[in-house]
C-alpha cells in the first residue's frame, strides 16, 4: 500500500477513516496524521455528499463499485478529479464492517483527453480548410477560363463599335464585371495558396507606411489610424502585392467592425518565437519573423464566429455587403509565404491579427516596375496549345487579328506531331500548363531538342509543380497569368519574342511531372 502511486484509504461503515498511504498523502495533501479518525466526508464537496452517501450505502450493503469517476476536495481547497474504486471489507464472520477505496488522479488523463481534442480539433479545420481550398482552387481554374473568353470578345466588341454606340457602352460594362469577376478568382487562388507568386526581399515596414495615405482614404474619417513599427530590420522574402492585399483586407475587416469609428493600429516588430513565446501555445513554430499586427477596437468576436472567420464566402455581414472572401485570401497568402496566421478577440474586446512572416537575410533588390510595351502584332508563328475549346479559339483569334501565324491545336501529343511535320521555324509555343495526358512543361522539353530556338510561354489560372515549387515561379520561365484580356497577351507574347535566349528549366519534367 505505502508504495503505490494511487491513494488507498479505508473507513468504518459511518466513515471514519482508519488506514490512510502515502498516495493519499499526495493525492489529497493531508498527511495520515492529519486524517485517521476523521471523517472521509471532509474530502467530499458539500454539493456531492447526498450522491456519495448513496454510493457508500451500496459499499456497506456488500457491493463492489469499480472506477466511478467523481470529484474530491484537497487540503487546499482545491478540486481534483479522480477514478475511485469502492469495495466492502467483511469481517471473520462475512458481514460488513467497513469500505476500502482506491483512487486514481484524473488529471493527466483529462489534461491527455483535452489536447487531443484540441488536436483533432485543428486536423479537423485544416482538413476543412484544405478540402474548401482544393474546391476553390478548382473552381478559380475554370472561371478564368470563362473569364478569359469574356474579356476577350468583349474587348473585341468594345474596338469594333464606334463611340456613341449603345452597345459599346454595354460591352464596357460586360468588360467590367468581368474584370470584377477577375478579383474574386484571385482572391479564391490566394486562399487555396495556388496563386503564382513572384516573391522579392522587402521591407514590411517601408510596405506599410507606403500605403499610410491610401489606407487613411479606405478607413474614413471616423476611423484613426496609427502605426507602430518596433523593426530592427523587417526583411521578408513575400511577393509585395500580396503583402499589400492582406494589409488592405485586414484594415477593411477592422473598419467594418468599427460601423461607428474607433482607432486601428497596425504594428511591425522583429520576434523570436521559442517554447516560452506566449506561453508556448502560440501555434507558431520556433524562429525569428517579422509581425504584422493589425488591431481594431471594434466589437470582437465570440468562438463560433472565431473558428470560421477564414473560411471563403463566410460573412457576418448582411447580404450584398461582402464576399467573405477578405479574411480567406489572408489566410492563403500567409499561408503561402511560408508564414502563420493568429487571430486574439474576445466579444466586445476588439480584435488583433497577427501575421508572422519568416525573417530574411537577403538584401533587399530593387523593385522595377513592369513595362507597359505598345501593343503590336508581328508575323511570326505561334504554336498555341490550349486544352479548352474556347480559350483556344479566342487566344488563336486575338494572335491572327494582328499578324501572327497560328497553329493551334488542343493537346500536347498533336502539338508533339504538328512540330514534327512542320516545315518552317516555330518562333514560339504559347501552351497551357495544365492539360491531359501531358502537361505543359513536359511538351515544351520534349519539343527542346527538336527545336531549340523556340522560345516558351506558359499560361495558366493557378500554379501548377510543372512551373513553380512552392508556389514561386521558377527563374526564367515566361508566365502569363489567367484571364487575360487581347493587350495582356499581346503584350507578354511580344515581350517574349524579343526577350533574350531563354535559359533551361532547373528540374526536369520528369522527376516532377
Amino acid at each position: 500500500m505505502e508504495s503505490s502511486d494511487d491513494a488507498i484509504t479505508s473507513a468504518t461503515l459511518d466513515g471514519t477513516i482508519t488506514s490512510w498511504n502515502r498516495g493519499a498523502a499526495d493525492l489529497y495533501l493531508y498527511p495520515a496524521a492529519e486524517m485517521i479518525g476523521t471523517s472521509m466526508h471532509r474530502l467530499i464537496p458539500h454539493d456531492a455528499l447526498d450522491t456519495e452517501r448513496e454510493i457508500l450505502s451500496r459499499a456497506d450493503r456488500g457491493e463492489s463499485i469499480r472506477q466511478y469517476e467523481c470529484v474530491r476536495l484537497r487540503k487546499d481547497g482545491t478540486l481534483i478529479d479522480v477514478a475511485v474504486t469502492l469495495s466492502p471489507v467483511r469481517g471473520v464472520d462475512g458481514k460488513v464492517i467497513g469500505v476500502s477505496s482506491i483512487a486514481r488522479d484524473l488529471t493527466p488523463r483529462r489534461t491527455a483527453e483535452a489536447a487531443h481534442r484540441q488536436t483533432e480539433e485543428k486536423l479537423r479545420q485544416a482538413q476543412k480548410m484544405e478540402a474548401v481550398g482544393r474546391l476553390a482552387g478548382g473552381v478559380a481554374h475554370d472561371f478564368n477560363n470563362l473569364l478569359t473568353v469574356v474579356l476577350s470578345y468583349s474587348e473585341f466588341a468594345i474596338e469594333d463599335l464606334k463611340p456613341g454606340d449603345p452597345l459599346r457602352e454595354d460591352m464596357i460594362q460586360i468588360k467590367q464585371a468581368a474584370m470584377r469577376g477577375t478579383d474574386l478568382t484571385r482572391q479564391l487562388l490566394a486562399f487555396s495558396r495556388q496563386q503564382v507568386r513572384q516573391p522579392h526581399v522587402i521591407n514590411l515596414h517601408e510596405i506599410v507606411a507606403g500605403m499610410r495615405v491610401m489606407l487613411k482614404r479606405l478607413l474614413g474619417e471616423d476611423v484613426e489610424l496609427q502605426l507602430d513599427a518596433r523593426t530592427v530590420s523587417g526583411r521578408v522574402l513575400a511577393d509585395p502585392g500580396q503583402i499589400e492585399q492582406v494589409v488592405m483586407n485586414l484594415a477593411v475587416n477592422a473598419r467594418d467592425a468599427m460601423p461607428d469609428g474607433g482607432n486601428v493600429t497596425i504594428g511591425i516588430s522583429d520576434v523570436h518565437v521559442d517554447a516560452a513565446y506566449l506561453g508556448g501555445g502560440s501555434g507558431v513554430p520556433a524562429g525569428d519573423y517579422v509581425l504584422l499586427s493589425v488591431r481594431d477596437n471594434g466589437g470582437g468576436m465570440d468562438a463560433a464566429t472565431r473558428s470560421r472567420i477564414f473560411e471563403p464566402f463566410f460573412t457576418t455581414k448582411d447580404a450584398g455587403k461582402g464576399t467573405g472572401l477578405g479574411l480567406s485570401t489572408v489566410f492563403g497568402i500567409v499561408q503561402q509565404s511560408g508564414g502563420h496566421l493568429r487571430v486574439l478577440s474576445e466579444r466586445g474586446a476588439g480584435s488583433t491579427f497577427e501575421a508572422y512572416f519568416p525573417q530574411t537575410d537577403q538584401v533587399e533588390a530593387e523593385i522595377s516596375a513592369s513595362r507597359q510595351l505598345p501593343v503590336i502584332g508581328g508575323g511570326e508563328t505561334i504554336l498555341l496549345v490550349e486544352d479548352e475549346d474556347q480559350v483556344r479559339a479566342v487566344a488563336s483569334a486575338i494572335l491572327r487579328r494582328s499578324g501572327y501565324h497560328v497553329i493551334d491545336t488542343a493537346n500536347g501529343g498533336e502539338a508533339f506531331l504538328i512540330s514534327g511535320d512542320y516545315v518552317g521555324r516555330i518562333h514560339l509555343l504559347l501552351t497551357d500548363v495544365v492539360m491531359p495526358r501531358m502537361s505543359g512543361r513536359r511538351l515544351a522539353e520534349e519539343l527542346a531538342p527538336l527545336r531549340p530556338e523556340m522560345k516558351v510561354l506558359f499560361a495558366s489560372g493557378y500554379t501548377d509543380d510543372a512551373i513553380v515549387h512552392h508556389g514561386v515561379l521558377e527563374k526564367g520561365v515566361a508566365f502569363l497569368q489567367k484571364p487575360f484580356t487581347p493587350s495582356t497577351l499581346l503584350q507578354r507574347v511580344r515581350e517574349v519574342l524579343d526577350a533574350p535566349a531563354q535559359p533551361r528549366f532547373d528540374h526536369p519534367a520528369a522527376a516532377i511531372s
